[in-house]
This record gives C-alpha cells, sequence and structure tokens, in this order.
C-alpha cells in the first residue's frame, strides 16, 4: 500500500470513524457545543441529524468521549431492536445482570433500580443512540417512558439521538408528538465548506503522519470538495483512491488530473458534477486571467 511512500504511520482516509482523526470543523464544533450544554443543563433527550456520511457516529463518538468523569455512558450503534432488547441492551451497559427470562416490566423496574442506585452516587447516565431512524415506534415510546424516571431536581437518564433527516419526518408523525415536544435541543450537520474542507483534508494526512507540504493541490482539492458536496464520507473514499493513483505514477502530489479520475469511477456521480466543476473552474480560471 502507499503508506510507506507518503512516509504515513496508518490510512488517513479510512472509512471507519476515528476520534484520533476528529476535525472539529464550524458545523460539529456547534452541534458539539450544543450537546455539551443540553446535557449540563439537564435535558432528556437531544437529537442531532444529518445526511449519510456527515459524521455523525464521529460525533457520537467524540461526545463519549467528552463526558464528564461522574458520567456513565450507554451506547446503541444498532437500535433497530424492541422495547425489551433496548432496556437490556441499556442495562449490559450499565453493569447490571438481567436474567434472560425477564419481560419488558421487569427489566424497567431493575433498570429504574440501578438508576436511582447511580443517582445516589451523583452518577449521571447519558444513552447515546445512532441511526435512530431505525429505532421501531414501540421502541421511541419506551424510550419516552424511560426518560420520565426523575428525581425531584434530575432526570435520571439523559437521551441522545443521533440520526438521518428522516428521523425528524418520524417524529412528525402524530404517534410520536409527547416524545417530539421533549426534543429541546438539536443541531443538524451540514456540510464542509471549502476552506473547512481544505483543513479536514490537511489534518487527517498531519494525524496519520504526513510532514510535507500539501499533498493535493489546490485545483485538487477544490474538484476532491465539488465531487464530494463537502461530505466527509464522500471526502474520504475520494481522497484515498487519490492517494493509491499518486503512489501508482511514483508522485507525492495529487493533481486535479488525478481528482477527475477518482470520480471518474462513480459514473453517476460525475453526470451531476461534471457541469457544476467545468461551469466552476472557468469561472475561476477565467478570474485569474482577468486579475
Amino acid at each position: 500500500m502507499y503508506l510507506p511512500h507518503f512516509g504515513l504511520r496508518e490510512m488517513p482516509f479510512s472509512l471507519t470513524p476515528d476520534v484520533d482523526f476528529t476535525y472539529l470543523a464550524e458545523p460539529y464544533q456547534a452541534a458539539l457545543n450544543v450537546l455539551l450544554l443540553a446535557l449540563d443543563s439537564g435535558e432528556g433527550f437531544i437529537k442531532i441529524t444529518g445526511e449519510v456520511g456527515t459524521g455523525k457516529t464521529l460525533l457520537c463518538r467524540t461526545l463519549l468521549q467528552r463526558l464528564p468523569r461522574n458520567t456513565v455512558s450507554a451506547y446503541v450503534p444498532n437500535p433497530r431492536l424492541s422495547p425489551q432488547e433496548m432496556l437490556r441492551a441499556l442495562s449490559s451497559d450499565l453493569a447490571m445482570r438481567p436474567g434472560r427470562q425477564r419481560d419488558e416490566h421487569d427489566l424497567y423496574s431493575a433498570v429504574e433500580t440501578q438508576l436511582l442506585a447511580l443517582a445516589k452516587r451523583n452518577k449521571r447516565v447519558v444513552l447515546c443512540i445512532d441511526e435512530a431512524q431505525a429505532l421501531p415506534p414501540e421502541t421511541l415510546e419506551s424510550l419516552r417512558l424511560l426518560s420520565n424516571i426523575e428525581t425531584g431536581k434530575q432526570k435520571l437518564i439523559q437521551i441522545v439521538l443521533f440520526g438521518q433527516p428522516e428521523f425528524d419526518d418520524m417524529l412528525g408523525q402524530p404517534s410520536l408528538r409527547s416524545l417530539a415536544s421533549r426534543m429541546s435541543f438539536s443541531a443538524r450537520l451540514s456540510s464542509l465548506s471549502l476552506a473547512d474542507f481544505e483543513s479536514y483534508v490537511r489534518h487527517r494526512m498531519t494525524v496519520a503522519g504526513w510532514r510535507g507540504p500539501d499533498v493535493y493541490s489546490p485545483a485538487a482539492r477544490y474538484i476532491l470538495w465539488m465531487g464530494s458536496a463537502g461530505v466527509p464520507r464522500r471526502a474520504n473514499a475520494l481522497a484515498h483512491k487519490c492517494l493509491m493513483l499518486a503512489f501508482g505514477q511514483g508522485g507525492h502530489r495529487v493533481s486535479a488530473k488525478m481528482a477527475w479520475a477518482a470520480l471518474r469511477d462513480d459514473k453517476s456521480l460525475l453526470r451531476t458534477v461534471r457541469p457544476i466543476l467545468a461551469a466552476s473552474l472557468g469561472l475561476r480560471f477565467s478570474a485569474r486571467v482577468s486579475t
């Protein structure tokens, strides 16, 4: 692979969310600030939405790392669970040992007892659920009931839901209006601006071990930004292809031609991006000539 060629310790553009590569661009820092503020305020439900690949899972893992020391965290990456399965998953993260035959009512009572015990020890409990749009309606209702557990001063569990935009549509259903009304804090992850995209690419290369000048030329970065629509997951896939092309040619610089070649692998994306890029690059070139 190209790691020794570029003097890298690890893959800079892996599609697996890795908190070591976290780059808090403006929309991500804003979302993280909302999360920390809402949790500190004692809110029961917080919602983060964003398109596929915008970094929700990485933001979730970053949040889990930054929670205060007195916090007991639970994480559900695959929420396509029944109410009973959700309670069982939560009880496991709360260091409980529920018997296999316990029904939903028994599990709920056991979790409530554990939450009260943790509160007496000044412990906060935060449950983070990824891919929230996959939650069955009955499980969402179960989570709403779980959030009702509280002392006279505080919620005993705070729930953070990370989901795709269709999660908002789910919450618009009449049957979930009670849950939707409790989402007092929310944030939406947006795509990276060109400036953030350029810093993002540079940051990931640096974390991976690169110590030379920028590998990606300004034109290549612009093409990749347009081609990925500023979505980090798409950007990672394209940037990785570019490094492979540069390695194959024995160079250490990604040119605009290589960026175009990386885009050509996705025919549907190329058809969408080509006219926009051509017009945009033409305008940029004309501006340079005129100045």
